[in-house]
């Protein structure tokens, strides 16, 4: 078969796996063109050439339609998202590359089946891409093409997405085998079967954790949707024009579902209150009055004796006195790509280009206690990176925080996808998440990963519901990413002793 026909089906299959599709068939079934692919270049004369090519051609296709929102979504702030675009699509197809190279190498020297290479790999490159310095970009592991179907995920408490990610990699093997020898019926016949059985054994377990894990009522939260896109508007009078908004639909939502805690979405304070110290005050009298603590997001800024400074995408907790000096401020760990922080050199040289960031990277973040509970902040794609949510887990948090402004992402697959990553969270450590985001969507999810009163995009609202958790401490909270870690592990090795046996000629 043809390389093209099999890439064009790979992307697109991709691309069906994740939201907004709800399908869960794709899932299982979208590496197998990969798999054919590489075992097709097995015969090539020039196979490694051949394998590199056709990996990196179904990275570009199908990196280039996942993330097509990258343009689309930041273009009328900077034509510089055209460049990021590009880069991190490149980057992404010479990884898949890379790996399809060394699977089909791998396979040749040692003469390893590929039904354990290839998930091996595939797993590690995805472990890699979320660890690679200041252009990690942990968007859409494999396992979380399946968070709409939670029944089927909740080994994630074991194993974490990178788990589900390794045995659907698994699963996609094995049925891209059983198709190329359906002649021969006993190896298809137990192919299928082991893959059924999976499914069986997963879902089984999902039955079980959904029946027997008690979910623990912690009180009720209240999330705001301004759906407010002029933040950065120069109009005069624009800020305070905002902030009356907000304060307003704030107003409504304390006296409508009387809360016990109310949560702003990432960066709604248009400016420092350093610059504007009225607003705190106004913040601090609505918690003040209403008793209710009050958790924002905005901007926090710091200026030295020299008169340098460093600023933080940030989030701050206005306690039932109105005070936000009773708690440490939270300063935004993993920061966006370019957006937010240029990687590897000094930010402040692109200080002069729009959207070009000079963020500074926040501490650990501290764990806040109010009435209901103690909860952690995740600001806007920190919900990607598993080990942030974790770290709260074990540090005592018992339901998780998320704020974002996903109003850059525009009407595209990006807000859907984006949430989809607190699903993975909220099983691996069994805590309750309430997410408010400025543009939607606006959610919460139960320890179980389901998903209730969620919003539409743009609705200018406010939704208020019980969040709940759980008293289980989890395998994956206790030993954190095991998986992925075993899986690196396991390419280095592979790697390792191909390259001896190619080198001894054996």
């Amino acid at each position: 078969m043809a390389d093209w026909p099999l890439v064009g089906a790979g992307a697109l299959l991709l691309v069906a796996s994740y939201p907004p599709f709800r399908l869960v068939l794709p899932s299982f079934i979208c590496l197998v063109p990969a798999v054919w692919l590489i075992l097709a270049g097995q015969d090539d004369p020039r196979p490694l050439r051949r394998q590199f090519a056709q990996g990196l051609w179904l990275g570009l296709a199908s990196q280039g339609l996942l993330l097509y929102w990258m343009i689309f979504a930041l273009w009328h702030f900077t034509k510089l998202s055209a460049a990021a675009y590009f880069a991190t699509v490149g980057l992404l197809a010479v990884e898949n590359a890379v790996l399809f190279a060394a699977t089909g190498w791998v396979c040749r020297t040692l003469r390893w089946p590929i039904l354990f290479v290839f998930p091996v790999g595939w797993t590690a490159v995805e472990w890699f891409v979320g660890h690679q310095g200041d252009i990690r970009f942990d968007w859409l592991g494999l396992g979380t093409s399946l968070t709409d179907y939670p029944v089927l995920v909740q080994v994630a408490d074991t194993v974490g997405a990178r788990g589900v990610t390794f045995l659907l990699a698994v699963a996609n093997v094995a049925l891209a085998l059983a198709w190329l020898k359906r002649n021969d019926r006993r190896f298809a016949f137990r192919a299928l079967a082991s893959v059924a059985a999976g499914v069986a054994v997963a879902a089984g377990y999902g039955m079980y954790r959904e029946r027997t894990i008690v979910l623990r009522p912690l009180g009720t939260v209240a999330v705001i949707q301004p759906s407010e896109f002029e933040k950065w508007s120069k109009v005069p009078g624009a800020d305070d024009s905002i902030m009356n908004r907000v304060l307003s639909l704030s107003l409504d939502a304390l006296n409508m579902t009387r809360p016990d805690l109310l949560v702003w979405p990432e960066a709604t304070v248009p400016g420092y209150f350093m610059r504007r110290p009225d607003w705190e005050v106004r913040i601090g009298e609505q918690a003040m009055r209403s008793r209710v603590p009050i958790l924002v997001g905005g901007l926090d800024a710091k200026v030295y004796p020299d008169q340098t400074y460093d600023y933080w995408n940030a989030a701050f907790l206005f306690d039932s006195t109105g005070t936000r000096n009773h708690q440490p401020v939270y300063h935004k760990r993993v920061l966006v790509p370019i957006v937010e922080r240029v990687p590897f050199v000094n930010p402040r040289w692109f200080a002069g280009i729009n959207f070009f960031g000079g963020f500074s990277i926040g501490d650990t973040g501290p764990v806040y206690e109010v009435g209901i509970g103690r909860f952690g902040v995740l600001v806007c794609y920190e919900s990607l990176f598993e080990a942030l949510s974790r770290d709260y887990r074990r540090r005592g948090a018992d339901f998780l925080v998320n704020i974002t402004n996903d109003s850059w992402f525009g009407h595209t697959n990006a807000p859907y996808q984006h949430a989809a990553h607190m699903v993975m969270r909220a099983i691996e450590n069994r805590v309750g998440v309430a997410r408010s985001a400025n543009n939607g969507i606006s959610e919460f999810v139960d320890p179980l990963g389901y998903v209730y009163h969620r919003t539409r995009l743009d609705d200018t609202t406010y939704v208020a519901d019980t969040v709940r958790t759980t008293d289980v401490r989890t395998v994956y909270s206790a030993l954190g990413d095991w998986v992925g870690l075993l899986t690196v592990a396991g390419s280095l090795v592979m790697v390792g002793m191909a390259w001896r046996r190619g080198r001894s000629g054996v």
